[in-house]
């Protein structure tokens, strides 16, 4: 694949048109936002609203919402810098070009023979029209592309993006940086406990698992966390009928990471069966997710990760 495709002259990119979906809130919106979703719970009554599902990223006052399908898109871009040991601002960059791209949508459509999150051209040396739909395949080929980019980590993230991207609206890239920024700090794990989703309860199915091997569904999940985010091989939790995982991450910057491969799982909430997530002495849960993530005793070593999935 070529560092940069070669030029490409295009309309309004898709992201364009959702871009308003994703910006920055004020404090008092996110507050007036959590106070309804303490009160607007699913239960068995009919009558009762309906949760609105949405996720967001915060970090010092400062919010950005999304829904959950672009929450769990922005996890796996974000969650592959971790995986790949690359930069924040690597995340960054990227996180600002699906906005701009694609509204953070894997798009069957765009312009010319544009597809994906990225809304990467197969014609221009891409990969496959079912390759530059595959998030992962996708981000990965937008990082090889970045990491050839001379002095990426100091660039303004307008002209990093379109170094690699070579897009028709080289500006519009900058635009997205502020809510990027917040996106691709919580979800890198620099900033614990910022990332957050709001969800509905699950009918949890019967599946057959047990100590010694988890059921489809936590399969499938740690499958997920493994391609996405960690390289680290999960482990199985004790008594919960195969329905958990663990992480032990190790290492100086082991705390962060810990917090990065929390955020995934939470962050891929809305596209997997995750129903708990617990980390250093923190615990989101989907029944009370409104909540967020709430201080409590785990119970777990220090950097370990668990996952519990419906």
């Amino acid at each position: 694949m070529p560092a940069s495709p070669r030029g490409r002259t295009r309309r309004a990119s898709p992201g364009r048109r959702h871009t308003r979906r994703l910006r920055l809130v004020t404090t008092l919106a996110v507050v007036a936002v959590v106070t309804t979703a303490g009160v607007v719970w699913i239960t068995r009554d009919e009558d009762a609203p309906v949760v609105r599902e949405r996720c967001s990223a915060s970090v010092d006052g400062e919010s950005t919402s999304m829904s959950p399908e672009q929450a769990a898109n922005a996890a796996t871009v974000v969650g592959l810098s971790v995986r790949r040991g690359m930069p924040a601002r690597a995340a960054t960059i990227a996180v600002a070009t699906i906005v701009q791209e694609s509204g953070m949508r894997n798009l069957d459509h765009g312009d010319r023979d544009s597809l994906g999150l990225f809304q990467q051209r197969p014609s221009q040396g891409w990969g496959t029209p079912e390759q530059v739909r595959d998030p992962v395949y996708a981000s990965n080929a937008f990082y090889d592309a970045l990491e050839k980019v001379d002095g990426y980590r100091d660039l303004p993230v307008t002209e990093a993006a379109q170094r690699v991207q070579r897009s028709g609206f080289p500006l519009a890239y900058g635009d997205h940086e502020p809510e990027a920024r917040l996106v691709a700090s919580t979800l890198t794990g620099y900033d614990p406990r910022g990332f957050s989703c709001h969800l509905r309860s699950l009918d949890v199915g019967l599946e057959v698992g047990g100590d010694e091997q988890l059921t489809p569904s936590a399969q499938s999940v740690a499958d997920a966390a493994t391609a996405q985010v960690t390289t680290l091989a999960p482990s199985i939790v004790a008594g919960t009928g195969g329905r958990g995982f663990r992480f032990q991450v190790e290492g100086s910057d082991a705390g962060r990471t810990a917090w990065a491969i929390a955020a995934w799982a939470v962050a891929s909430a809305g596209t997997h069966p995750v129903t708990e997530v617990s980390v250093n002495g923190y615990r989101w849960t989907r029944d009370t997710s409104g909540r967020g993530w709430v201080q409590t005793a785990t119970g777990l070593p220090d950097d370990e990760v668990q996952v519990r999935v419906g």
